[in-house]
């Protein structure tokens, strides 16, 4: 049996998961799970998930310090937590210090909840200096169904970032753009840029979604989610109906899921 790493999922404190669902919910998005660390960890279980990678978002400035604690209470053998800093917080640098002190691999970072555009000059020394920490960036790229369809987080961003921080470990989420695809086949494929598949087999056809695979460096790419927005078995069911090889397949399940958090 292959191992399996996912790399983008969500959970909510117990205290808060019932109103963070419910705020995140409506008619056209409605979620597997209730929230709830238990329900990712039974849900792993069940899909044969090894380890997931869990992103949060601080929304606002405030919310990192109760973020980060929430991090080292549920850090374990299975989930690996990725605090989050507001790029507008006026105490990132040490912030991010706190960060990597405490011993995460990344941060989460996400332009629509966030309210950034993700090339904005002002972020590149926050950039940079995440880079300096060694710490990789899981960021949300492309559109979001939740909001307007604002271009602030597009492969063209993704690339004028690179380019000034050639070394930042800048992950893509939802193979590259969410909703954008054929930009990401302009601007991302084929280029060592990261790309995990997170909610794009649901909705992307088929033969989009292999070609995108298949032309990336397969050392570029990782297995995702997004639950509880996805069902994960139903996710893994998809990606390993993909007509892929089956190095290309272990690198994009695990192999490459554990270069990164250098498991």
């Amino acid at each position: 049996m292959l191992k399996i790493i996912d790399f983008h999922t969500h959970a909510f404190p117990d205290s808060l998961a019932k109103r963070a669902m419910e705020k995140l919910q409506d008619d056209d998005i409605v979620a597997y799970l209730d929230g709830r660390l238990d329900s990712l960890i039974k849900s792993m279980d069940e899909a044969g998930i090894s380890k997931s990678v869990l992103c949060n978002i601080a929304t606002r400035p405030k919310q990192f310090e109760s973020i980060l604690s929430w991090c080292k209470e549920i850090a374990s053998d299975r989930i690996i937590p990725l605090p989050s800093v507001h790029p507008k917080d006026t105490e990132w640098q040490k912030k991010i210090d706190l960060v990597a002190q405490s011993g995460f691999k990344g941060i989460k970072l996400h332009p629509y909840y966030q309210e950034f555009v993700l090339d904005d000059n002002s972020l590149i020394d926050f950039y940079r200096y995440i880079d300096y920490k060694r710490l990789f960036i899981v960021m949300h790229t492309g559109f979001d169904i939740a909001f307007p369809y604002d271009r602030i987080a597009d492969p063209i961003k993704v690339i004028n970032v690179l380019n000034q921080v050639p070394t930042l470990k800048l992950i893509t989420t939802h193979l590259g753009a969410w909703d954008d695809w054929e930009e990401v086949q302009k601007h991302i494929v084929g280029k060592k840029i990261y790309m995990e598949i997170s909610f794009s087999l649901e909705v992307l056809d088929n033969n989009i979604a292999k070609d995108i695979i298949t032309k990336h460096p397969d050392d570029y790419i990782l297995f995702g989610t997004d639950s509880p927005w996805t069902d994960q078995k139903e996710a893994i069911s998809r990606f390993m109906k993909l007509p892929l090889d089956k190095e290309r397949k272990e690198k994009i399940l695990f192999k490459n899921a554990e270069r990164i958090l250098i498991l």
